[in-house]
């Protein structure tokens, strides 16, 4: 019946071979009648109709079995699309929970990278540079002016100086801020590594390479790349760098296809560049692709006049990370701190300061409390003694002429109380007209 989609009659049961004689003549059946269930084209069941009498079905009763089939059928198959349709909307409602679930998390995952953005803009932003010299003042006025541009940055200066904090400052100032910021030290590799490092591998390249690997080009996509170091290149090397700044293309380690990336280049050294290329260490063509916008840091021996404002923003950093309540530093201290050179210059102060705020205990950093290094290079002598006081002077008068005679401004400046300020003013001879 379900193979034809017909009906089945058999007017004496007895007669038909495909029914059980047994069942029927437990029931006392005598004639037997199988009509379809049909929705539409489909069957979708069988309904058996039998009878204790031996008599054929007439043709209206074959219409009206048809019919009633029919009408079956369709509450069988809505029955079942009713039943799908809730199974299915039960499916979509649990789903629709987990990407409620999805979407919170997705949103507290978005709330901790803002916060994580921001503590990061806060750490490495433009305003964490600290520096009022006229020198640093210029680099300001620089970064905020390059950093709209995708123009290559070449930052030259001595170790310690902060280069890389200006490079992610020009990077949070630009319109790639949003995008990553990767950085690559370049005098951390040997060459084949290095390679590696920048470019990638694909696996099997080299010994060792046992899966493909994304190099810092492919990862900085979109955003900027910092090139630590650069001037520690081997020429081989330079080669494939000038080909990236060219045409932002570039194949990975054993690779055969061409990679191609939007990136800004900003690229940061200790050497004297253009003294190498002279020499023939350094490509002429890749220093000149380089050097598209210099920025010339100045180590912190010529701007000593920022000392103050540095050690001050160290030590409220260090003292909160370290749980104390430390006021500022002992003249002797400050005097040291001044006449100092700073050969490993912003970053052997910040050093000093974490050493001293560690040793210290009291509210004022002492002499005892300073890195013994910084003892031993300063001798005790006369000479010394007259210069820590003429550079104690000339550091109180400019600080003094920038906050325009504010006693208070220039005590908070220099790190000392205002009666401490009164004093010095006294010992040195300095008037300053009261307007504070």
């Amino acid at each position: 019946v379900m193979r034809r989609k017909e009906p089945l009659i058999a007017e004496n049961i007895l007669e038909c071979p495909r029914l059980s004689k047994s069942a029927v003549e437990e029931e006392g059946l005598a004639s037997h009648a199988s009509v379809p269930l049909m929705s539409k084209d489909r069957v979708v069941g069988v309904m058996n109709v039998a009878s204790e009498h031996y008599r054929p079905f007439s043709s209206q009763d074959l219409e009206l079995l048809t019919a009633i089939g029919r009408q079956v059928g369709v509450a069988i198959e809505n029955a079942r699309l009713f039943e799908d349709t809730r199974q299915k909307s039960a499916e979509l409602e649990a789903a629709y929970e987990k990407l409620k679930s999805l979407y919170e998390e997705l949103k507290t995952e978005r709330e901790k990278t803002k916060t994580l953005k921001k503590a990061l803009e806060d750490k490495f932003g433009l305003a964490n540079i600290v520096g009022k010299n006229h020198k640093m003042q210029a680099i300001y006025d620089l970064i905020e002016n390059i950093s709209q541009s995708n123009s290559t940055v070449l930052i030259q200066g001595e170790s310690g100086t902060g280069k890389e904090l200006i490079a992610r400052a020009i990077h949070l100032l630009s319109p790639r801020k949003e995008k990553p910021f990767i950085i690559a030290n370049c005098s951390a590799y040997a060459q084949a590594l290095l390679e590696s490092e920048l470019f990638g591998h694909e696996k099997g390249a080299f010994t060792g390479a046992i899966r493909r690997k994304r190099g810092r080009f492919e990862l900085a996509d979109g955003g900027t790349i910092f090139l630590d170091e650069i001037g520690e290149i081997p020429s081989t090397t330079q080669l494939l760098l000038l080909r990236v700044l060219q045409d932002k293309k570039f194949e990975r380690v054993g690779g055969e296809d061409t990679l191609k990336v939007d990136i800004r280049m900003i690229a940061a050294t200790n050497r004297n560049l253009a003294q190498e290329m002279m020499e023939g260490r350094f490509r002429e063509d890749l220093y000149y692709r380089l050097n598209v916008i210099p920025v010339m840091v100045p180590p912190l021996r010529e701007r000593k006049d920022d000392i103050p404002l540095l050690v001050r923003h160290f030590l409220e950093t260090y003292s909160t990370a370290n749980g104390k309540e430390i006021r500022g530093f002992s003249e002797e201290v400050m005097q040291i701190f001044l006449v100092y050179d700073w050969p490993g210059n912003v970053r052997e102060l910040q050093n000093a300061v974490e050493h001293a705020v560690i040793l210290a205990k009291g509210e004022m950093i002492t002499e005892a409390d300073i890195p013994h290094t910084l003892r031993e290079a300063l001798p005790r002598t006369n000479a010394h003694i007259t210069s820590l006081q003429d550079s104690e002077k000339s550091l109180i008068l400019r600080v003094l002429k920038e906050t325009q005679g504010n006693k208070y401004r220039a005590a908070k400046i220099l790190g000392i109380t205002r009666s401490t300020l009164y004093g010095k003013l006294r010992k040195h001879g300095i008037t300053v007209p009261s307007n504070d």
